[in-house]
């Protein structure tokens, strides 16, 4: 099919398998977060699907926490005692961009009651190029302009990104 000929129908995806996925959890000071993250691989890019759950509120209602939502280059949710994650190493930025212009670089997510749901697609990678890698949630939300990160915080949350 030309990409061009028809308005893609995303919906019947969800019903389906996805071509990678990653469990989310929580570091140690967070522990009540998880969820998943899943990838499919479409003609116009990656739909990316996260729901997580058990994310920490704030009794301020003007001040609903946005986390941060990264791919990162390392393997392993895995780290030390300092950064429970540290062993993700740095946003996934295959191009050399500033940010947030990295492959990694995902819109934020909004905290509604301690759930989140997010879908969203991109085409600055495909399901095989991040196969292998992790997904973080931060503490913050991404400010969009600070390098090299953007500034959002600790990480809180990780998932290994496996394939299907």
């Amino acid at each position: 099919m030309n990409r061009n000929q028809a308005f893609p129908n995303f919906s019947g995806l969800f019903r389906g398998r996805p071509h990678a996925f990653a469990n989310i959890r929580g570091s140690n000071r967070y522990p009540d977060i998880q969820g998943q993250v899943r990838f499919y691989q479409t003609l116009y890019g990656v739909l990316v699907v996260a729901e997580l759950m058990g994310l920490p509120m704030l009794n301020d209602p003007c001040a609903i926490p946005i986390y941060a939502f990264h791919i990162h280059e390392g393997n392993s949710c895995t780290g030390n005692t300092r950064d429970p994650f540290a062993n993700v190493r740095s946003h996934y930025n295959p191009d050399s961009c500033p940010h947030p212009y990295h492959a990694g670089d995902l819109p934020p997510v909004f905290n509604s009651d301690g759930y989140a749901f997010s879908a969203f697609l991109t085409d600055r990678f495909s399901v095989e190029e991040i196969v292998g890698r992790t997904v973080i949630l931060h503490a913050g939300l991404d400010d969009f302009t600070s390098q090299p990160a953007g500034n959002a915080g600790v990480k809180i949350a990780c998932g290994e990104i496996r394939r299907r």
